[in-house]
């Protein structure tokens, strides 16, 4: 049976553990445009606009404005 140093060695673990690091990443960017997302409607930047320069869905934007008022 594979001891735990000797699991994290194997590819699988790696690529595993690279994976998760880099979905945690985008998961990151992402929250952080959402933050963004009232500073730029209070600015008077429409909610398509916001979307198309950040990237995101428009739902997801839509989304966050509704919360935010």
């Amino acid at each position: 049976m594979l001891q735990f140093n000797e699991l994290k060695q194997t590819r699988v673990y790696q690529e595993g553990r690279e994976e998760g690091r880099e979905e945690g990443r985008e998961e990151g960017i992402r929250e952080g445009k959402l933050a963004a997302v009232p500073l730029l409607l209070k600015a008077g930047v429409s909610v398509e606009q916001i979307a198309q320069q950040l990237e995101l869905d428009i739902a997801l934007v839509r989304q966050t404005a509704q919360q935010q008022f």
